[in-house]
Order: C-alpha cells, then sequence, then structure tokens
C-alpha cells in the first residue's frame, strides 16, 4: 500500500504502465488489501511471480478476482524469464 502511494506521487508514474510484483521471498500476502484498490489502468499488464505453492494459491485467486473485475492483465508466473516475456509482450491482449 506504501508503494502504491509513492507512486502516485511520482509526476512521472502513468496508470498504463505494467508492473512486475516479485514475491519468491513472501510466504504470505494480504492479496485482499491489494484488491480493494488498483492504481493501474484495468488493461495494463501484472506479473505476480511467486515460487511457494501458498503464495501462488494466493495469487491464483487475486487473479481470478481482478478478472472479475474487468482486470484482465493479471498473471500468475513461477518462473522469472515467462513472466518478463508476457509482462514486456508488444500485444495489448491479456
Amino acid at each position: 500500500m506504501a508503494h502504491q502511494e509513492k507512486l502516485l506521487k511520482d509526476a512521472d508514474f502513468s496508470p498504463l504502465f505494467s508492473q512486475l510484483m516479485a514475491l519468491t521471498q513472501v510466504t504470505n500476502v494480504e492479496f485482499g488489501r491489494l484488491a480493494q484498490r488498483s492504481i493501474l489502468s484495468p488493461g495494463s499488464r501484472r506479473v505476480i511471480l511467486v515460487s511457494s505453492d501458498v503464495v501462488f494459491g494466493l495469487a491464483r485467486m487475486f487473479e481470478i478476482f481482478g478478472d472479475t473485475l474487468g482486470e484482465t492483465g493479471i498473471r500468475v508466473f513461477r518462473n522469472l524469464d515467462d513472466a518478463l516475456e508476457w509482462v514486456l509482450a508488444k500485444s495489448t491482449t491479456a
């Protein structure tokens, strides 16, 4: 949440940016708080990079919840190369 506030205050920030959240060292995440407010546009590509099964499951639920709200650009990956390939793809189709 603090990171979102910092971005919103940055004059160079655009809600059209893509995002990579590297949560490979995290064992638990409060995705509910993140789902309450999005500062990125619904079509922005957002990658959640995870390593643990628990965080993978939580991130997938976050992805599905976002999709129901029209945020179609959220994907969960376990591999950095795959995550970067997807988030940096030129296509605007999620």
